[in-house]
């Protein structure tokens, strides 16, 4: 079966059995004229953005997705959402993994009518600026990274029409986060928060800047998951991944707290041979690993494996035989996305394979040490990460709340002060990990460890540690800049926290000038 004219019979008699309308003029001159490539660009899931939306089924009040694997690179949401509201859509509920400062014309669209719902695990920048000031009449439900991949398979979260940027597809949807071209123009990596929603929605259509002959292996998406492809100018800027709270530090303070943490990890009693750990976004928490990464070398100990958002140092531990496996639930920049391209020990897992609290096989729950970052933290040991203390939401849950409770060691590194904020308070603004799911707090004035978890402190205390009590801490917060005054926050109620079990966690009202 050399012949163009055989290869298009056999394209067409699989279509058949498929159930697939191919155009019998488009299939005619393919059988005569038309290269390869041609025939597989007349594949009818092969469509434009307004013929997909079109196609699929969308109404007024469904459910619409996204993911955030560009993060402040993105193009797809703004692309897509700019196009429904062309098409006149109103009332939809916008379910992305997280949104990101450059999402603010979402704004306009809130205001339009076009959004009336949000679903995320976080907001930053002006769009969330204005929630936070009560721009929407519903409230925003905030979910952790596996809460939301439980929602979406548990059928809590219900998925009509899912728009997934894909840095590479074929024309039958075969699609991932990285290409076999070397001149890639948008690489992210990982997809594995687009992958519950690519098994899970009604519909699902691939945006990618890269379309390839058929077929795209290896591929994270499946085509049987796949209803429409859509070829566009660009679906996000690989430069803007590592930026914002994934960014590498070089900040002094921060530097200083990710070696104490580092040092919490080597003497905690559970730095041995095998152990395996994550680092949650946030310049302290990502750059413990280059500290832990000596220690590792001077003492011969390996890790059976690093979780969650993979960066190029732990990539670099892992090649030099440091880490055993990477699994990749997010790419934090163009080194991990290379690596899991071309190594086969590099893993891409799906969110709720990643977190979720009712999945058995959940790599958080095979976690041994994860290391996070916090906006606040209270005496009683409860983190908030997803709103400042000025009230504005300016952040994530991410897998903060999923990682904490079923890892073995979870350590918080909190700076006692942002400028004149203390982050060490009587009670947090907002509850996102309950204190019972946090052993370690790490400040530069000291440790606190949790009082269940003495076994920690009096080792912490036999390497010579400054171990301290969580109140000595608020109290000298305190004693620099005094009691912090109430913030000034409404009655309505913008944002709503959902527990990784599905239960509310918290509400967040909005602030008042």
């Amino acid at each position: 079966m050399n012949s163009i004219k055989d290869r298009a019979d056999l394209i067409q008699q699989q279509a058949a059995r498929l159930g697939k309308k191919v155009y019998n003029d488009v299939a005619t001159a393919a059988k005569e004229t038309a290269p390869k490539m041609e025939m597989q660009k007349s594949c009818c899931k092969l469509v434009t953005l307004e013929e997909a939306i079109r196609r699929s089924g969308l109404k007024d009040g469904m459910t619409i997705s996204f993911h955030h694997h560009f993060r402040a690179g993105d193009k797809v949401v703004n692309l897509v959402v700019d196009k429904l509201a062309e098409m006149g859509f109103k009332d939809l509920h916008l379910a992305a993994s997280s949104l990101q400062d450059v999402h603010k014309p979402l704004i306009e669209h809130i205001k339009n009518g076009v959004i009336t719902n949000i679903s995320t695990s976080g907001l930053r920048g002006d769009l969330a600026t204005e929630i936070s000031h009560g721009l929407m009449k519903n409230p925003v439900i905030f979910r952790s990274h596996g809460g939301r991949g439980s929602a979406i398979k548990n059928g809590e979260l219900h998925i009509d029409v899912a728009f997934l940027g894909a840095s590479s597809s074929d024309p039958l949807g075969n699609a991932c986060g990285y290409s076999r071209s070397d001149h890639a123009r948008s690489i992210c990596g990982s997809l594995g928060y687009a992958l519950p929603d690519a098994k899970y929605a009604d519909k699902v259509v691939i945006l990618t800047d890269d379309l390839v002959s058929y077929p795209n292996t290896p591929n994270s998406i499946s085509e049987s998951d796949v209803d429409f492809v859509v070829e566009v100018e660009s679906v996000g800027d690989s430069s803007k991944i590592a930026s914002g709270a994934i960014r590498d530090t070089k900040n002094p303070r921060d530097i200083l707290l990710a070696q104490t943490a580092a040092k919490v990890i080597i003497n905690s009693g559970y730095f041995k041979d095998g152990f395996s750990i994550q680092t949650g976004s946030g310049g302290a928490s990502l750059a413990a690993v280059k500290y832990i990464r000596e220690s590792m070398i001077e003492q011969g100990i390996t890790s059976s494996f690093a979780l969650g958002g993979i960066t190029a140092h732990m990539v670099k531990m892992h090649e030099e035989g440091l880490i055993g496996r990477l699994i990749d639930v997010q790419s934090f920049d163009k080194v991990a996305a290379e690596s899991l391209k071309k190594d086969p020990m590099h893993k891409e897992v799906a969110a709720n394979e990643y977190a979720s609290a009712d999945e058995p096989g959940s790599a958080s729950h095979y976690l041994d040490i994860v290391i996070l970052s916090a906006l606040e933290v209270d005496v009683n040991f409860n983190v908030n990460v997803l709103v400042g203390s000025d009230g504005i939401i300016r952040g994530a849950i991410g897998g903060h709340p999923d990682t904490a409770a079923d890892s073995a060691l979870s350590i918080i590194v909190c700076p006692l002060l942002r400028g004149r904020i203390p982050c060490v308070v009587d009670h947090v603004t907002t509850l996102i990990t309950p204190g019972s799911s946090v052993d370690v707090i790490v400040t530069e004035y000291g440790i606190a460890v949790n009082p269940r978890r003495p076994d920690i402190a009096d080792r912490l205390k036999q390497a010579g540690m400054n171990v301290v009590d969580i109140h000595a801490l608020k109290e000298q917060a305190d004693k620099i800049i005094g009691e912090a005054a109430p913030l000034p926050f409404g009655d309505k109620v913008v944002g709503v926290v959902i527990n990784r079990d599905g239960c509310v966690m918290d509400v967040i009202r909005n602030i008042v000038d």
